[in-house]
């Protein structure tokens, strides 16, 4: 007899943890359960436990997990992590304070570079050397390790972060230093940047390795915990962590280079949006992901998600920031999410963001101590949220705080309660289209060729506003919009991304010498792939080539489809031109020039497929509550028709103003706006009558 098979995803973000599970029976017909709770920090996975438990969902029944986490992003931006030594070339100890030159406040004479994760009585140095091309220069010298290692273990030092000179293109430095320092001591946690990545740009390279190594030790007793945790309550087997490159990986590997997963909330929403786009055929989307604490946008094009090397954290207009050489989605993130706390500064000047009420206190309208308006207030106010129906029904929403909290701010404003609501709600649309012109108009993209998709839960209620403003074609608010990046985790297959540094000129015999760096490194993904059980035939492969013109600085990735010959080159050339051209606007007549290979491997380990349901008949008033009176900032205030989001049907249609309301999120759709229920439970929103 068929069993009812149960998929999971958990995505633990910085106010709520969420879930979303499908439990598809025997006659294949598909049950899909969500629920949100608290986030529990320090104790993350406390929360994953809680809502597995909220949402009903038995561990044991579980035949495939899916985890996201803040825990590595937090750790970092809190500095949670643990005392950090560095091993390095001799000559280069300081590489990790000298940075980069990248100073953004430039006319700033007094400004000071971030202070270094690893101070330097810390870093130490070993003799040897090895050059770019990966030859050895001078032999390794590592008589001094036990000394060194006694200075780091009278310290405190828990961890070690190893990073040689060109350890991208020989390795064998580094292999060797880790296999003394396992040796002499066992028991620290120690990285290597080739663990990491092959990539060249040594100071990148270093502060990585630094990175995983601070971030180490409180991820793997995490991972640890939510494994022990979900196993005592049954779970046949692991789950698999999201990465932040778009795919999953077992939670043994992520354990031991857990910098791969510092963006992996945001990560599985937009992999999410992208398959989304794919079923309902808007390849071009710009994805739109506001949760408690953050708004997070990507561009999607084609119906691929970007992804990058060049990630930093915590840069800004006054600090430089610290280098992530891991593949990362290309997205922007701003503190504005339904938490963000709106404050007057000393020049009367109201700003919303980048401070945030969490989900403890929470908004004044919480009731749980919250004493500033935030967005959430400013929407309740304003009646665009119910406050009959406030989180869905499970908070009683204090009217009074929220009335408080409102007034103070508008006393300092010299404004009525409603003009500083609609401010608060004016100014955090503001900042999120400044995100979204990130992504697209600043990188030369018409946002009117594009579909706005809106989820998390405040992504559906600034939605309509925020396309307006880039006039947009449209809007989709996914089904389970709140949940939305736990379901793009249902979506992704097990992925690792490779790269490796090859400086090479695009001429005779260049193609034979591609090929070759693409099939060494094929053949050490598969090998690794199937140590760990997945079948040869589950694996495939897309290959990138990273180009430049000669002498540049940096580089643009170009697809690459089959074997690599030299035939093909002047087309992968020509290629290159092409998007060099559309990202910069301009091209050279100058030499393209290779500078390393980008290869993506992947297999499907529990990937959900969804079938569309049939579309019934247009008519939505079955599906009406009753109607109310809703300030829609700009366009005044209106009745609305309040719609059970539950309640609306694949084809039923409306026009706004109206309010779709579910237990977990708000979609704010505006006078003249069309509406749309598609075959698969989405909200479509034409923007235009």
């Amino acid at each position: 007899m068929t069993k009812t098979t149960c998929r999971v995803a958990t995505d633990v973000g910085g106010t709520f943890t969420d879930l979303v599970a499908f439990e598809t029976a025997p006659d294949g017909s598909l049950k899909v359960t969500t629920a949100k709770s608290d986030t529990t920090p320090p104790n993350f996975e406390n929360g994953v436990l809680n809502v597995l438990h909220k949402g009903g969902v038995d561990p044991s029944t579980v035949d495939f997990m899916a985890h996201g986490t803040t825990v590595v992003i937090n750790a970092l931006t809190e500095r949670k992590g643990v005392s950090v030594g560095l091993i390095t070339t001799e000559g280069f100890r300081d590489t990790l304070e000298i940075a980069r030159g990248n100073r953004p406040d430039f006319f700033n004479l007094h400004y000071e570079k971030p202070e270094p994760f690893v101070p330097r009585h810390l870093r130490a140095e070993v003799p040897g050397r090895m050059t770019y091309q990966g030859d050895e220069r001078a032999p390794l010298d590592a008589s001094a390790l036990p000394e060194i290692l006694d200075d780091f273990r009278k310290e405190g030092v828990e961890a070690i972060a190893v990073c040689l000179l060109h350890g991208y293109a020989n390795p064998a430095h580094e292999k060797a230093v880790l296999a003394e320092i396992q040796k002499l001591w066992p028991e620290v946690s120690v990285v290597a940047s080739h663990q990491i990545t092959r990539e060249w740009r040594e100071y990148e390279r270093s502060n990585t390795a630094v990175l995983s190594a601070y971030v180490q030790p409180v991820a793997a007793r995490y991972l640890g915990r939510l494994d022990a945790g979900l196993k005592s309550r049954g779970l046949p087997k692991s789950p698999y962590i999201m990465q932040s490159n778009c795919g999953v990986d077992s939670l043994q590997a992520t354990s031991a280079i857990p910098i791969t997963m510092v963006e992996s909330g945001p990560a599985s929403g937009f992999w999410g949006a992208a398959e989304l786009g794919k079923l309902i055929d808007e390849p071009n989307i710009l994805a739109l992901d506001i949760g408690g604490t953050t708004a997070k946008c990507s561009l999607i094009e084609g119906g691929e998600v970007k992804i990058m090397t060049d990630y930093w954290i915590e840069r800004s207009r006054k600090s430089a920031g610290y280098p992530i050489m891991v593949p990362v989605v290309d997205l922007v993130e701003i503190g504005n999410g339904g938490g963000s706390i709106a404050r007057v500064d000393d020049f009367g000047k109201l700003h919303v963001g980048p401070q945030s009420a969490g989900a403890l206190p929470g908004p004044a309208a919480y009731g749980k101590g919250g004493t500033e308006a935030t967005t959430t207030d400013a929407n309740l106010w304003l009646g665009r949220i119910n406050r009959d129906y406030f989180c869905g029904g499970a908070i009683e929403a204090d009217m009074s705080s929220t009335e408080t909290a409102l007034t103070n701010l508008a006393s300092k404003l010299n404004v009525t309660v409603d003009d500083a609501a609609r401010g608060i709600v004016r100014i955090a649309n503001d900042n999120m289209v400044n995100a979204l012109k990130l992504v697209s108009l600043n990188r030369g993209h018409d946002t009117r060729d594009f579909t706005l998709l809106a989820f998390g839960g405040g992504g559906s209620m600034h939605a309509v506003a925020l396309a307006q403003e880039l006039q947009v074609k449209k809007v989709v608010v996914p089904a389970a919009a709140s949940v939305f990046s736990a379901w793009g985790m249902m979506m992704s297959d097990l992925r690792r991304d490779y790269f490796a540094t090859q400086l090479m000129d695009l001429d005779a015999g260049a193609g034979a010498r591609i090929e070759a760096v693409f099939a060494e490194t094929e053949a050490e993904a598969r090998a690794t792939f199937e140590a760990e059980g997945v079948p040869s035939d589950k694996i495939s492969f897309l290959r990138y080539g990273k180009f430049r013109y000669q002498n540049q600085e940096h580089t643009t990735e170009v697809p690459l489809d089959g074997t690599i010959t030299d035939v093909i080159l002047d087309k992968v050339a020509e290629d290159f031109h092409a998007l060099y051209e559309k990202e910069y606007t301009y091209r050279l007549n100058a030499p393209v020039e290779m500078v390393g290979i980008h290869l993506v491997a992947r297999a499907e380990v529990g990937k959900l497929t969804m079938a569309p349901a049939e579309t019934g008949p247009a008519d939505a008033s079955g599906a009406i509550k009753a109607t109310r009176q809703v300030d829609y900032a700009l366009e005044g205030i209106h009745e609305a028709t309040i719609y059970d989001g539950d309640a609306l049907k694949p084809g039923m249609a409306f026009k706004g103003p109206a309010i779709i309301e579910d237990s977990g999120s708000t979609v704010v759709v505006h006078p003249k706006n069309h509406v749309s229920i598609d075959a698969y439970s989405n909200i479509h929103i034409m923007l235009k009558g």
